[in-house]
């Protein structure tokens, strides 16, 4: 269920990347019109989404590494090489997502972290918790440092107009974009390859694998605590939740403030001005986790908890089917309405998604026993085809 929440949550920044220019993702000022109801839904989305349900279900990724291994081993198996093998089909399915759909896919940086994280499985929670709040900080730190340096006087002035006009979306980078991703699907690749690249080689390695990796190690010891099924008391729960959000929001908050008041200038903001919602983002993840967990523990909107575990169930099917609607709706080979779609169009198309998927999700399960994606990643690794229809032995 919590895998079903993050997962809908995760398309409220995603649908950003799907229908504006790249730089509008980290520059609301970039494209579009931040007045009114687009203001409004751009800070819900700031405040709420951005970063924190990605890092929720990098935390339910690093706890399906410890689950997938503990239950190997309860049947006397060794789990290493089917942990790799299942990173490795990982990866070629996050590639392939990347490279001939679309470039912002986060499963390919799972199978790389995923192989990574297998290693600490057997630490103990305390163990996993420190690692991780120590690789989730390095990995912000790192970021603010490479702004330390580009803004340092010593980068060139070319380099430094260079980087204002990407921040801003004057540079002719914006109108590539456009032309690419309205025309059809062989127009779009040479621009998505290149976007995947840079996310792959550069933004990975150097700024997103601390973050990636710490909420996954994080993840881990939840897991080990008992946290993520709820086994902790109500008390646990309800202290995670105001901690959580009690922190994690205001951070947040200050940083849009932050960054408003410095005219979202690339020197304040292009990293500088991330780090507020990079610390707070953690916070409001595991905000996120008490409220869900004390929902499960109190039955509150049991039905919804349903579908949202239907969804959760099917979330590798469901992330990859909302890369086809979005990029059908938003690209050249569909409809075309990339870069015309407002922010607050933006937002009635992903309540539209999350209902699609909150109601095909329970109705294929009640027919098959996994989706079709969990189905032949779940084959692959085990070299075997298993039984999909509900009700037939694997």
């Amino acid at each position: 269920m919590l895998r079903g929440f993050a997962l809908l949550g995760i398309l409220v920044m995603n649908i950003q990347a799907f229908s504006m220019p790249a730089a509008a993702y980290g520059n609301p000022t970039a494209w579009g019109d931040l007045g009114g109801i687009h203001l409004g839904v751009w800070v819900f989305g700031e405040l709420f989404a951005n970063q924190k349900f990605v890092t929720l279900f990098s935390m339910l990724f690093g706890a399906g590494v410890c689950l997938f291994s503990d239950r190997l081993e309860a049947r006397g198996r060794r789990p290493a090489g089917l942990h790799y093998r299942r990173m490795g089909w990982l990866l070629l399915f996050g590639l392939a997502h990347a490279y001939l759909l679309w470039p912002g896919d986060i499963l390919a940086i799972y199978a790389v972290c995923g192989c990574l994280v297998y290693l600490f499985r057997r630490r103990s929670a305390r163990t996993l918790l420190v690692t991780g709040l120590a690789a989730f900080t390095l990995g912000s730190l790192v970021f603010l440092g490479v702004g330390f340096l580009l803004t340092s006087p010593a980068i060139p002035p070319e380099e430094r107009i260079a980087l204002e006009q990407e921040w801003s979306g004057a540079g002719p980078e914006v109108e590539t974009e456009l032309a690419a991703y309205r025309g059809g699907w062989a127009a779009q690749q040479p621009e998505r390859v290149e976007q995947a690249i840079e996310l792959h080689l550069v933004l990975f390695p150097f700024f997103l694998s601390g973050l990636c990796i710490g909420s996954m190690l994080l993840g881990m010891a939840l897991y080990r605590l008992g946290a993520l099924s709820a086994e902790r008391s109500d008390r646990f729960y309800r202290r995670l939740a105001g901690l959580g959000l009690g922190l994690g929001l205001p951070l947040v908050a200050a940083g849009i403030g932050w960054n408003f008041a410095a005219g979202w200038t690339w020197e304040a903001s292009m990293f500088h001005g991330r780090l507020f919602n990079d610390l707070g983002c953690l916070g409001v993840a595991l905000g996120y986790l008490g409220l869900v967990m004390l929902a499960v523990r109190r039955g509150i909107l049991s039905g919804l908890q349903a579908r949202l575990a239907a969804a959760g169930r099917m979330a590798f099917t469901n992330y990859i089917l909302q890369t086809v609607v979005c990029t059908t709706i938003f690209y050249g080979h569909g409809l075309g309405l990339f870069g015309s779609v407002e922010r607050g169009g933006q937002l009635l198309i992903v309540l539209a998604v999350s209902v699609l998927q909150l109601v095909i999700s329970p109705a294929w399960l009640r027919r098959f026993r996994y989706g079709p994606l969990e189905w032949a990643w779940r084959s692959l690794t085990y070299g075997r085809a298993f039984a999909i229809r509900a009700g037939n032995q694997a």
